[in-house]
Formats: structure tokens, sequence, C-alpha cells
């Protein structure tokens, strides 16, 4: 009633005046007089109701665990028609970040009955910054939001909260890593976030055959104590991003399945790691089982496909000899194995580097469950070439993206300290380390 009234005294005053003159004023004059009337009238309860209500808060498996493995499958679901790879975290939603000290996972909670649509994994680690000093870093993974309930903001709100609990352990720098192609996650970090694109990496997958690879009998295949491990890692990766200060409890640790070394038999004599002495050429990596933590399925695939990949693998299994190149049952559940650490010297480095994978290899296929070995490397790293593969199961590129989480007034302090901002540091080294962990 009041607008109302309101517009019959504004039209009443200007009678006398050239309607035409004034019709836009009048309009522009009702409309902020209904504005007002909007903003100052009391909501009704309903309309109240109504407004979506989002409360962040951690993780209680007990309370939590049904609705957000329910969540995760719902996410997972791929186009109709289209294969989709589906993962399996074999009851723990906390698996990939449970074996940092330092872990948090948080859940979105929806309405008054507290309805799960969204939840974050994240953890804080110390790492090297390439240039041999450490950094506190916090990972940020598992972003997961019900379809039904995208763009309401829940993943920002989500992200960051969990980069407040990571600065409150610590971290002055968050990343993450997605697909090159997985645009929606890049736009919200990059765009949402503040976060940069930092470092592209690239993902080889090799599946595990009904055969063995041929390994020369030239070369000896060294395995080498958790202790040693460390302490030849340490050497060799001083200079490299990424690399974790914790690297003894990743060695230590039991799904880390050993560390190999490669070199030719004639240098054996002269080789001696425990007092540092290595032979000029060798080659080395460790390897981490992954399926003990998720599992992965194939969905999705044609009839024809599927019988092909069959065919294969029978072939294979029957005429070992012929070292057809089959492929894996990747339609049940399956594991990986991930390379990790991976490092080459000396003229015969990149040999020895292609039959230390083959022996990986093997030993995925002694592993009745064991899909695909993978390693994660810098796109300038030279151990790159080296590595055998499958292009089209590989990502050519893996996009990390980073944030500086202290404030500007902290950042101008460290710069005058000497302390630059990681983001516009170059590192004098091609190689970045791939925690196992992040995997």
């Amino acid at each position: 009633m009041l607008n109302i009234l309101l517009l019959i005294l504004i039209l009443f005053y200007f009678s006398c005046a050239n309607y035409y003159y004034y019709s836009k004023y009048i309009y522009t004059l009702y409309t902020m007089s209904l504005k007002i009337g909007a903003e100052n009238w009391p909501k009704s309860s309903s309309q109240k109701d109504e407004e979506p209500l989002i409360v962040i808060r951690e993780y209680d498996e007990e309370k939590h665990k049904v609705e957000v493995e329910k969540l995760e499958r719902l996410c997972e679901v791929g186009q109709r028609g289209k294969p989709s790879l589906v993962t399996d975290l074999l009851g723990d939603p906390i698996c990939r970040i449970r074996h940092f000290q330092l872990h948090v996972m948080l859940v979105a909670e929806y309405g008054k009955e507290g309805e799960i649509v969204g939840v974050i994994r994240g953890c804080v680690k110390t790492v090297a910054r390439g240039n041999s000093a450490y950094v506190k870093l916090a990972y940020v993974l598992g972003l997961r939001v019900s379809p039904k309930h995208r763009r309401f903001g829940i993943g920002t709100k989500l992200v960051e909260h969990l980069e407040e609990w990571c600065k409150q352990k610590g971290a002055k720098y968050a990343y993450m890593a997605t697909d090159c192609t997985n645009e929606p996650s890049i736009n919200l970090f990059t765009k949402k976030c503040g976060y940069s694109k930092f470092r592209t990496l690239t993902m080889l997958v090799q599946p595990v055959h009904a055969h063995y690879k041929p390994i020369s009998t030239s070369i000896a295949v060294l395995r080498l104590p958790p202790r040693l491990a460390g302490l030849t890692y340490n050497h060799m990766f001083t200079n490299s991003e990424f690399f974790p200060k914790d690297m003894d409890l990743i060695l230590s640790n039991k799904l880390n399945l050993g560390t190999f070394m490669a070199i030719p038999k004639k240098y054996l004599t002269k080789c001696d790691p425990k007092n540092g002495i290595f032979p000029p050429s060798y080659a080395i990596l460790s390897v981490w089982n992954t399926k003990e933590v998720f599992k992965l399925q194939v969905k999705g695939m044609s009839p024809f496909v599927h019988a092909c990949c069959v065919g294969t693998r029978l072939l294979d299994g029957c005429m070992p000899w012929l070292k057809l190149p089959s492929f894996p049952n990747v339609f049940r559940p399956f594991g990986i194995y991930l390379m990790y650490g991976l490092q080459m010297e000396g003229k015969f480095g990149k040999q020895l580097m292609k039959s230390l994978c083959g022996f990986v290899h093997n030993m995925a296929r002694d592993d009745g469950g064991c899909g695909a070995i993978v390693a994660e490397v810098s796109q300038r790293d030279p151990v790159r070439e080296a590595i055998p593969h499958w292009s089209k199961l590989s990502w050519a590129e893996d996009m990390w993206c980073i944030k500086n989480l202290e404030d500007m007034k902290k950042e101008i302090f460290h710069e005058k300290c000497g302390l630059s901002n990681w983001l516009n540091y170059r590192s004098s080294s091609s190689v970045i380390f791939v925690d196992p962990r992040d995997f």
C-alpha cells in the first residue's frame, strides 16, 4: 500500500508538467520505492527457509562416512555412453591423506538436516623449494561437490576453510594438481581462489602384460635398505623442488616396496653405495604400492572393446614368447605401482632405467591385483625419455597450481630478508620430486 500511495503522490505533483519529460524519472522513483520497501519489509519464514545454509566442519567417521562414500560414488558417474574411471577408496575416505602426519578432511553440510554436499582433503608437509631451503607446504586434493549443489560457492568455501586450517598448521604455500583439460577445477582455483599455474608434469602409464619383461644378463639390480636409500636421495635431490623433509618416513612406510638400483655387472666390484661410491652409470627408483590405498576400475566400455582387451590378454597368456602388448583386466578393480625418486646417471643410464622399469613391471606381473605401473616426472626431466609407457594411457600435462598463503606484510618482510616468493622462483634443477603419498 505504501508503494501505491507514493506513486499517486508523485503523479499528482507532476500532473502539470510535461509527461514525456518526467516519465523516465517517475519510473526510476517507483522502482527505487519498490526496492526500498522490499528491503525493509520483514521476510516471511518460508523465504528464510529457502536460503541455503552451508556449514563446513571436520570429517567425523562415525557420523559422515556413509554419506561421504555416497557422495564420492555420485561424483564418479561419467557421461552416459562414455567410459569412466571409477575410484574405490576401500572403505576409507581419508586413505589418500592418512600417511601424512598433519592431515584433515572437511565436509560441507547443507540445510537443517546436514546433508553432505561437498568434501575436501588436505595435508601439510615440509618440502624443498629447489634451492636447499625448506618450507611448509599444504597439498589440496579430493575436492568433491554434489552435482545438484554446484554453482552455490560450496567448492570455494571448502577451499577457503581448508587453507585457514593449513595456515594454522604453519603452511606458507598451498598447491593442487589436476589434468590440464579439467577446466572447471583450474578455473575454480585460479580465478576464484587465487592460485597460479606453477609447474607442469607428465604422468606415464605402462599396463602390466601377461608376459615378463626381459632383463639383460649384463645388468644387476640391487635393493637398497631404507636408511641407505634415504641418504642417497638426500644427496641426489638436494636442489629439487618438492623433495619432502620426512623422506625417511616414506621409505620406511609399509606401502613402500623398496628402493632399487640398476648397475652394469662389470662395475659391481667398484660400487659401494654405503660409502657413497657409485658406478659411472646407474639408475635408481622406489616403488609405492597404491593398491593397498585405493583401486581403480574402468566402466562404460563397449562390449567390442571389452572383448578385444580380454582377447589380447588370453593370447599373451597362452603364447608369452610372442611378447604381445596385452591389456590387463581393467574392468574389475585393479591397483597400480607408482615409481618415484627416478634418477639416472652416465652413458648407460637410459638403458639401465628401462631395465629397472622392466624389473618393476615383473614385480607387478607377479602381483595379481596390479594392472599398471605409473611414473610422474617433470617435462624437463631427462629420465622422462627412458620410462616405457603407452602414450594413449598417459597424461601429457598434469597441471600444478600454487598459492602464497602469507599476507602481504609478511611477504615483504621475507623478501627483505632475502627469501623470494616461490611463485617467482625458477629452479635450476629440471627435476621435480613427486611424493608418492600425494598420488
